[in-house]
């Protein structure tokens, strides 16, 4: 009798090829993946001009004040700076500005700059220069918002080194420098000032600079410092108020976007004491999360801005976090209401994608961006305008535990069937090992995501990814193990003669690993599917989320019974058999979710078919990446079982 390895019960011969053919089919995956992956961008800085445009309108009605008073000109510099802005933006609107309300734009421009020279009311030049900065802001894509701001000190550190020589140490403008500056540094402290100054006017002004002026452009510092600063300088002129409450429907990019009298003016449930509160502390405006729409949004408006700015590695990053880090938190609730709408925008956010990596036409890029925030307003209003029904938070908590549940499950219940046939139901508890340690780590996951490290979307998605190839390769490997075992009745008295010593030490915690990143890959998105839909419903309907989750563990629970109980009575090589092929739709399905997995991570290209396939339940969607990982599986279980049919087993 010839000597065998003890591993799973391989003839060495047959491991080491079985081992070395999965290998190939492993690399095989890989360069096929790569062929489709593409990078060359577009370029364009119309959007820069345009803030740069926006910013000079807004500066010309808030500096208009100091230049001219009933209808006199009361400082030189500054009025001579009013007219040599009005100038640059009524030539820039004629030379570089292309849009289709370019006409009625410019003639906006020409009458501020004529309401200049004629010396106007101040309060018509802020209306002028305010209808203009509103025009450009129509046309703008919303802008990067920060997540959050540094610490007070830090800021106030940043500050001092940067701008305090000029403007003060207490942002008066009476630094060191300021003497002989003209015009004078900003007083950030004059409140009828900071009252028409918007924060994103001080942040273009910080990252830019003012032409003609001493303010430089601090290009050197981050983008989270520049957006620190300008909400610093922006809530010297005010002091904290009292039980000043946030409006629920308050988007943070109006409020940075507009200045407090503007806000003031279109908002009844934005009051001076709110203003006061929220310019004076801006940092309670970031102690709660924005929702996963609102992050939608402003990383794919940040995305189009850095694909504007030519920094189209931020822009793809920004493009895939839209989607991982907002969208996809949601997909649940929304189908629940609308699964089409769902389809559409998760088709469009790819499509954005796409265009954006491969360096597409620019109008097919504004275009795609503009359907994807209507739909997002539109799927806003659906899941911000009532609660879920009953029904519809019930139907959805339900199906995540299921879609999310059931491939793990069969994994688990695969590896227990095989162990209790064979009669090493001692060795069970490795299986159980596994999946319990895999719901304590992911649970504990998202604790630490939640409280200490940010774990983004994409991390979380490379996580899942990885795990699912791996579980998908180690399926393959046990499946045909398996189907080794159906071809002779001797393989029965072998494995009966030989299981004892090779189910010991590695193959076990083998076991235990393979069940553990079956489950593990599931739960920690689970969690995050939960905790988002739970944000849809009223506090009264959480018993019916739970309702609905205890019935998916009741459904789950039903279909472990029924495997467990009919398969471990089929004969020897019946069971092997159905379980061979279990086992390989299941390495089938992950590898689809794998691709698809690391497709949304942007570890790998996306190619689209030229039909539309969308079979999430078995994997499959519309991308050649896709199909051929999942073809690869098909095809390598099928050229083992011609080999094997050519070459018989036999019992040594």
């Amino acid at each position: 009798m010839n000597k065998r390895s003890t591993h799973l019960g391989y003839p060495n011969s047959f491991s080491n090829n079985v081992q070395q053919k999965l290998l190939n089919l492993v690399t095989i995956i890989a360069l096929s993946l790569s062929l489709f992956s593409q990078t060359s961008f577009a370029q364009t800085d119309q959007t820069s001009q345009l803030r740069q445009l926006a910013q000079l309108a807004e500066y010309i009605g808030v500096d208009y004040a100091s230049a001219v008073e009933d209808g006199q000109v009361v400082n030189e510099d500054e009025y001579h700076e009013m007219l040599e802005f009005s100038a640059i933006i009524a030539k820039r609107i004629s030379t570089q500005f292309e849009h289709e309300n370019k006409a009625a734009i410019y003639q906006q421009s020409l009458a501020l700059q004529q309401a200049i020279k004629d010396k106007s009311t101040v309060s018509h030049i802020r209306q002028l220069s305010a209808d203009m900065r509103g025009q450009f802001l129509a046309i703008l894509p919303d802008s990067l918002l920060p997540n959050q701001l540094l610490s007070n000190p830090s800021t106030q550190k940043l500050f001092q080194e940067n701008c305090s020589s000029c403007h003060g140490p207490s942002g008066q403008g009476d630094g060191v420098l300021a003497k002989g500056l003209s015009p004078e540094p900003t007083d950030f402290t004059d409140r009828e000032r900071a009252m028409n100054r918007s924060l994103l006017g001080l942040f273009d002004a910080i990252s830019n600079g003012l032409d003609d002026t001493a303010m430089p452009a601090f290009t050197q510092l981050k983008d989270q410092e520049r957006w620190s600063l300008a909400f610093y300088v922006g809530s010297l002129a005010f002091n904290a108020a009292d039980g000043a409450e946030k409006p629920k429907d308050l988007a943070l990019q109006n409020w940075i976007n507009f200045n407090p009298s503007q806000l003031i003016k279109s908002d009844n449930n934005i009051s001076p004491d709110f203003i006061d509160a929220y310019r004076a502390t801006p940092a309670l405006l970031f102690s709660e999360k924005q929702s996963p729409i609102n992050t939608t949004k402003s990383q794919l408006n940040a995305a189009l801005e850095a694909y504007h700015k030519k920094d189209y590695e931020k822009a793809n990053t920004l493009a895939v976090s839209a989607y991982l880090d907002g969208f996809e938190l949601i997909e649940n609730s929304l189908d629940a209401r609308d699964a089409d709408l769902r389809k559409a925008i998760e088709g469009n956010l790819i499509n954005l994608r796409k265009v954006i990596s491969s360096g597409g036409d620019e109008a097919r890029l504004i275009a795609l961006s503009a359907e994807v925030l209507n739909q997002l307003n539109e799927a806003e209003q659906l899941l911000t305008g009532s609660a879920l029904s009953s029904s519809a938070l019930f139907s959805a908590s339900l199906v995540i535990l299921l879609r999310e549940g059931l491939e793990a499950l069969l994994v688990v219940i695969a590896l227990m069937t095989v162990l209790i046939k064979t009669n090493r139901r001692d060795a069970l508890k490795y299986v159980h090992a596994g999946w319990v340690l895999a719901l304590i780590a992911g649970i504990a996951t998202w604790a630490v995501a939640q409280s200490i490290i940010d774990i983004s979307g994409a991390s979380r998605e490379v996580m899942e990814g990885v795990a699912a190839l791996l579980a998908a390769v180690m399926l393959l490997y046990v499946g045909i193990w398996m189907h080794s075992k159906t071809n002779a009745e001797q393989w029965q008295a072998y494995i009966q003669k030989h299981i004892n010593t090779q189910l010991r030490a590695g193959t076990l915690w083998g076991l235990t690993l393979l069940s553990f990143i079956a489950v593990y890959r599931e739960v920690f998105e689970t969690v995050l599917f939960y905790q988002s839909l739970l944000t849809q419903a009223i506090p009264s309907q959480y018993s019916v989320a739970v309702s609905g989750f205890v019935a998916g563990i009741v459904i789950l629970a039903v279909v472990a019974w029924a495997i467990l109980k009919y398969s471990v009575k089929l004969p020897i090589a019946r069971f092997f058999s159905m379980t061979t092929y279990l086992l390989l739709a299941l390495a089938f399905i992950l590898m689809g979710k794998a691709i698809s997995a690391l497709q949304e991570a942007a570890v790998i290209g996306i190619s689209a078919l030229p039909v539309n396939i969308d079979l999430p339940w078995i994997g499959i969607g519309s991308t050649w990446q896709g199909v051929l990982a999942q073809a690869a599986i098909i095809l390598f279980f099928v050229l083992y079982r011609m080999k094997t049919k050519e070459q018989p087993l036999t019992a040594k």
